[in-house]
């Protein structure tokens, strides 16, 4: 047993590197898994994101796709011109013209375009949807949690249909819904004002195409038309049940005698729901609300499907926007630009939200 011992290495003897091979097994063997990982999403992300990143800074066209093409054009380097093209000359609030660091060429490429109302617009059509989500999924959650209620389940399983349906589905059949001849939203209101003694022409509502604001005086400056609020009844049908999922498991969790004690000392429903109620379920719907933020303000399918934007590219956002560049305009490296921009754009409102919001704090029970 002493001849044995004395031919195994000991510790003092061992090398360097064969320390560090012991000590980093766990590490070792993490990396081996991690890797295969990191290969595909560096094919399939990171790539094309850096790709992008390059494509920004160069006229990249429709002839810069085949380098095999008779008529390939390699793409030449324009350093932030794609950038400057995009953003305006001057910016105009009220009476006031401020002075921009844009050249303005994209809008004579594209036909109305404006980089300062589409942000505006875009950033309207999130802060108008959210809100109304919020209120009407929480409100929706706190009755369909009373004692009592029958059809309880039934209800919940209902409301969770516009989740699980496709987006597509949803625009194609809204958009019908909303068809100026035989639209089920014109029909049934034609039914009603006849009732009233009110001719049917009257209800035949150009819902998609009407150019002129029903609201001018809404937002001074810039008209928001009728297809604004198509798209705004769509999308709070499309948004609520997810909010009322998220509120429903968050007053789950609190407990029953916070209720009965505030019952006790007479309080009201109204001042138990804004006492418990709704503090109690803020660390769940904070987040939630971050993350309709960001759904509503890249909602493509909606859009895109319903108003294609229009008319005159009054309901365009940033990313429907950004597809127009690729498919209808070809300008490809302006489209690769664009998109930085909307990244980082998205970045800061995510950001400044979450700084009035406190959405990723720490709420220690």
């Amino acid at each position: 047993m002493a001849t044995i011992s004395e031919n195994l290495p000991t510790t003092a003897s061992r090398s360097p590197f064969q320390k560090w091979w012991d000590r980093t097994i766990n590490t070792r063997a993490a990396y081996t898994y991690l890797i295969p990982a990191f290969v595909v999403m560096g094919l399939i992300t990171f790539y094309p994101l850096f790709f992008q990143v390059w494509m920004s800074f160069t006229d990249y066209n429709i002839k810069s796709l085949n380098p095999k093409a008779p008529a390939y054009e390699a793409p030449k380097y324009v350093g932030f011109q794609n950038y400057l093209d995009i953003f305006p000359k001057e910016l105009k609030i009220g009476p006031v013209t401020i002075p921009f660091f844009g050249t303005d060429k994209l809008s004579a490429k594209v036909q109305n375009f404006s980089f300062p109302r589409l942000l505006f617009f875009n950033l309207w059509w999130t802060f108008s949807n959210v809100p109304i989500h919020v209120i009407a999924g929480v409100l929706i959650a706190v009755l369909l949690n009373v004692k009592g209620l029958w059809f309880k389940r039934f209800y919940r399983a209902i409301y969770i249909l516009p989740i699980i349906i496709p987006t597509l589905v949803i625009a194609t059949v809204w958009r019908n819904m909303f068809d100026q001849d035989s639209g089920a939203i014109n029909q049934a209101m034609a039914s009603v004002g006849q009732l009233f003694g009110v001719a049917s022409p009257v209800f035949r509502i150009r819902w998609l195409d009407q150019i002129a604001p029903p609201i001018p005086w809404l937002l001074p400056g810039m008209s928001l038309p009728l297809s604004y609020y198509a798209l705004l009844i769509t999308n709070i049908w499309l948004g609520w049940p997810f909010m009322t999922i998220v509120a429903t498991g968050a007053l789950q969790s609190i407990p029953a005698d916070l209720y009965e004690a505030a019952s006790i000392d007479g309080a009201s429903p109204v001042q138990q729901f804004f006492a418990i109620t709704v503090p109690l379920i803020r660390p769940a719907m904070v987040p939630a609300a971050m993350y309709g933020i960001i759904m509503t303000f890249n909602l493509f399918n909606l859009i895109y499907m319903m108003s294609g934007g229009g008319p005159l590219r009054q309901t365009q956002i940033l990313v429907t926007t950004a597809y127009d560049l690729v498919n209808g305009n070809r300008l490809y490296g302006m489209a690769a630009a664009f998109s930085i921009i909307v990244f980082f754009v998205l970045l800061g409102l995510t950001l400044l939200t979450n700084q009035f919001t406190k959405a990723t704090e720490r709420y220690d029970v």
